[in-house]
This record gives structure tokens, C-alpha cells and sequence, in this order.
């Protein structure tokens, strides 16, 4: 199957080439709910989109109208209940384990050309290509088993009332949903088929259908856009990602920090949250500690606060590319897993050289 236009390249050395979504099957999820068909507001939605998006509205009516209410896609996506305690050591065992380490190691060495080319191209490193896809879906061994249009309708109508930004995310989903119908209507993939996450993302590296339209790419020149079967267009779509949110070749994504209790201002360096606010001098002069190459860090630094549960928090001083990282998902906890994966990956990696 294959889908059209896609986003402009990072580089001009990349083609351009048609979208494609295809995939192996997979397990169908169980006892879906009743069809949206039935949902006047679904039905005012899909005339809205097709009249937006100059589709044919007996078509759009259809995809919607076949679409089915998971009640456990609504579960899935409520937040942890207020009081639970965020844990980065437990986050980080989810994610940094001798299954994906393995599994990382095998996908450098299979793509080792491929990796090394966009990291040429974009300054995106090969170990945080690698982070990304190992922790969405251990290189692809887990892209999800929703179907796509059945997560983002009952998203897109059914969202929890009870979530703080219900209307907000609803909206979203609403958005996702038109971008998804337009993207497989044209390039005649039927809306049915493709399969994904709880939250409609797709692939291995998990795009939602507006990344996908912004930032995949064609990297293995077969004239279309695969992020299903293909690594090389996974691994040019998630370097084009990077470059696309501003990723400052050669510069760190962290450093270490401590403080100076006698000096410390945790508030003000916590104020900011993990927006890069800080130069290395004024990170100092708030009662951080920094040193070597932090030091002399051109850029703007961020207090980022790591929550252990009961134990202390974990603290590093975050740059601006450790803030791209988390515009792929706006999580500090996220970044900070996919760095340690592709460290871990790579250490692994000249371990075996050396043996």
C-alpha cells in the first residue's frame, strides 16, 4: 500500500517518493464497541472533514461510521492517578534491558551504513536513532495492534470528560483522525487496515499521522515512505524528526550536576521546568555545580528533576538537544531512556569489538 507526499527532506541528497503504509498482520484487538455510524456527532465531523479536506464525504462517512469504540483505548490514556509517585529507576528498567540491548546492537549492525549516512547528513547520532526506536518498539517488534482508525475516532469523540485537558486532547485526536482519512484516501490504502499504538501512532518509530506527513522520508530511494518494513526510511523519518526540531550537531544532550547547598536556588532553577533558560554561568550562580566540558557550554542549560519515588531525585543539567528529544514525547523520564538505550547499545557494541 502506499501513501502520497510526504514532508521535504532534511537534505536535498534525500528523494522525495510516496508514502506507504503496509504492514505484516496482526493480532485484531478483542470486543470492540459499537460502530460510530450510529453518532450524529461522529457524522457531522466526517462531513466537516471531507468538505475541508475535499474528500468524497460517502467515503469519509464510511471510515468513520466503521469505526469501533475501544473502551480500553479511553482506559489507556487517562494519567496516573493524582499522588502516585513517578519513579525514573522503575521507568528505566522498562526500557534499558538485555532484550532491547541485544535487539539494538543487531539493528546497528544490520543498518550500520544507514545510521552512519543520517547522522552525516542531519548531526542526529547514531545511538539516539537507535534509542528512539528501541524504546517505541524494540525495532519494530512491537508497533501495536489497534486499529488506527478505531484508536483516534474513540479519541476523537470519546476522550475521559474526567482528564484535566479532555477538550483539548479531543481536539487533537480530532485532528490526527483528519490527517490520518486524507492521508489514506489518497493514496488509496483502505482506513481499515493499518495498525498501531493506543494513541494511533504508527510504525517503528511510531509517528502519529501529522509526523508522518511532516517529517517522513524516502531513505532507501525506492521512490515511497515505508515505516513499517523499511529502516532505512525509519531511520532517515526519526534523524529528519531531529533536524526538524532544531538538533545542534556536536553538542551534548546532558551533563552531570550537583550542588552547592549554601548557594542553592532550587526553586528558580526548577521555575523554567526543562525549558533550556540558563547559561552555564547563571546555572552556577543559582547554586549548581557543574564541570569540564559543562562549563563551557555555549548553549542554555535546564535543571531537569528525575523522581526516584520514595528515594532522592536524580538531577541533570539538560541542553537544547535534550529538549528536542522530548518534543518526540514531552517526557524528561522518555528523553533520559532513550539517551541511556543508545549509550547502552553502543557500549555493548565495542564490548563485542573487543572480545
Amino acid at each position: 500500500m502506499k501513501l502520497a507526499r510526504r514532508a521535504k527532506p532534511a537534505r536535498r541528497t534525500v528523494r522525495q517518493g510516496r508514502l506507504a503504509l503496509h504492514q505484516e498482520p496482526s493480532r485484531q484487538p478483542a470486543l470492540p464497541g459499537p460502530v460510530y455510524a450510529q453518532r450524529a456527532d461522529a457524522m457531522l465531523a466526517a462531513d466537516d472533514i471531507a468538505a475541508r479536506r475535499d474528500l468524497p464525504p460517502d467515503w469519509v462517512r464510511q471510515a468513520i461510521g466503521d469505526a469501533r469504540y475501544l473502551p480500553q483505548v479511553a482506559r489507556y490514556i487517562q494519567p496516573p492517578p493524582p499522588g502516585t509517585p513517578k519513579n525514573w529507576q522503575l521507568y528505566r528498567s522498562r526500557f534499558i534491558d538485555p532484550v532491547r540491548i541485544r535487539a539494538g546492537v543487531q539493528f546497528w549492525q544490520d543498518n550500520r551504513q544507514t545510521l552512519a549516512r543520517a547522522q552525516a547528513q542531519t548531526g542526529v547520532p547514531a545511538e539516539i536513532i537507535v534509542g528512539i526506536i528501541g524504546v517505541e518498539t524494540i525495532y519494530g517488534q512491537q508497533m501495536g495492534s489497534f486499529r488506527v482508525i478505531d484508536a483516534l475516532t474513540t479519541l476523537a469523540f470519546d476522550f475521559p470528560v474526567s482528564h484535566p485537558r479532555a477538550q483539548a486532547r479531543s481536539a487533537f485526536f480530532l485532528a490526527e483522525l483528519e490527517q490520518f482519512l486524507s492521508l489514506t484516501h489518497r493514496t488509496g490504502v483502505d482506513p481499515l487496515t493499518p495498525l498501531g499504538s493506543f494513541a494511533g501512532a504508527m510504525g517503528m518509530p511510531q509517528f502519529m499521522p501529522s509526523s508522518w506527513v511532516k517529517y517522513a522520508i524516502d531513505f532507501d530511494g525506492d521512490d515511497r515512505v515505508d515505516l513499517f518494513n523499511s529502516p532505512a526510511d525509519v531511520i532517515g523519518s526519526v534523524a529528519n524528526y531531529f533536524h526538524a526540531f532544531n538538533w545542534q550537531p556536536g553538542m551534548a544532550t546532558h551533563y552531570p550536576v550537583r550542588f552547592d547547598n549554601a548557594t542553592l536556588n532550587l526553586p528558580a532553577l526548577m521555575a523554567p521546568d526543562i525549558l533550556p533558560t540558563f547559561s552555564a554561568e547563571q546555572f552556577v550562580a543559582q547554586g549548581a555545580v557543574l564541570e569540564g566540558a559543562a562549563l563551557q557550554h555555549p548553549g542554555k542549560l535546564a535543571l531537569v528533576e528525575l523522581q526516584n519515588g520514595d528515594a532522592p531525585p536524580s538531577y541533570v543539567a539538560g541542553t537544547d538537544n535534550f529538549y528536542a528529544i522530548t518534543r518526540y514525547n514531552w517526557s524528561s523520564y522518555y528523553a533520559m531512556a532513550v539517551i541511556e538505550l543508545g549509550q547502552e547499545v553502543m557500549q555493548e557494541m565495542a564490548r563485542e569489538r573487543s572480545q
